[in-house]
């Protein structure tokens, strides 16, 4: 586990926060006791979190995979988080290890640690900043050496969205549809309350008490993320569902709680 004197000052490692959360959740070590308590609340009224983070992560794996056989060599990740095992170099690297990744994340631990995995690392590199603030990100240094945004890019946005609020949304993905390059595929995958209304609600309960509450939202609002985007097939469904193999499924799908899709720019 991570060192408190290790870190910068400005990380508060008395209150939770949802990447080290999720990072404790996938088997990370790159948390606190705040974090892992608050996944273990998580359990308490969610039996499926690690479920539900772990398919997520398999769904990413996928995705990058998906746009590489689509000729992508370029990725932009926004609130990349702290990247555990499976994150997107890694899965790209696998198939073209000269693919180029920036990530992206405001975390301090989540930036300080990735700095450090990727310090010898050519084809990729962290941003920190807000994902909220694209012209920043579009602007950075890391982003202008790795990326040529006049070609094709894949736009990860995945298990981030819920933690932006719904005024800010439809306007936060016009900016970065609009520099993305014909033939650029975005990911998303999105928490959601629509099955499991009750369980969901103990859920957001929990989250409340961390440093970003969630938002949840519908499959109707889930597709019009990809305003400007055509669906791959099979379009919005759980993220264990989106062209996985058959050992990957869950039963039901409702189980992993986030709508999962991947579209191209027309």
């Amino acid at each position: 586990m991570p060192e408190q004197n290790s870190f910068p000052p400005e990380v508060d490692h008395t209150r939770p926060n949802p990447a080290r959360i999720y990072d404790y959740g996938l088997g990370g070590h790159h948390n606190f006791a705040a974090d892992r308590d608050q996944f273990e609340k998580l359990l308490e009224v969610d039996p499926d979190a690690r479920l539900v983070v772990s398919a997520n992560r398999a769904f990413l794996r996928r995705a990058v995979r998906y746009c590489l056989r689509q000729g992508i060599t370029q990725f932009l990740d926004l609130g990349s988080g702290i990247p555990t095992v499976g994150n997107v170099h890694e899965a790209a690297h696998q198939l073209n290890p000269r693919a180029r990744v920036v990530y992206v994340d405001n975390e301090p631990i989540a930036v300080a640690h990735t700095r450090r995995l990727l310090r010898e690392n050519e084809n990729a590199e962290i941003v920190q900043a807000d994902l909220r603030d694209p012209d920043a990100i579009l602007g950075a240094p890391e982003t202008q050496r790795l990326l040529d945004l006049s070609k094709p890019v894949g736009l990860m946005m995945v298990a981030v969205l819920h933690w932006v609020p719904s005024a800010d949304v439809a306007g936060l993905l016009s900016r970065y549809r609009e520099v993305l390059a014909p033939g650029s595929y975005l990911a998303i995958s999105h928490l959601t309350s629509e099955h499991l209304p009750e369980q969901m609600g103990e859920v957001e309960d929990v989250f409340a008490e961390t440093t970003e509450p969630v938002v949840y939202r519908p499959r109707s609002e889930a597709v019009k993320l990809f305003e400007g985007f055509e669906l791959v097939p099979p379009g919005v469904v759980y993220t264990s569902q989106w062209q996985s193999e058959p050992y990957e499924m869950v039963e039901p799908p409702e189980r992993t709680k986030i709508w999962a899709a991947v579209g191209r720019k027309l």
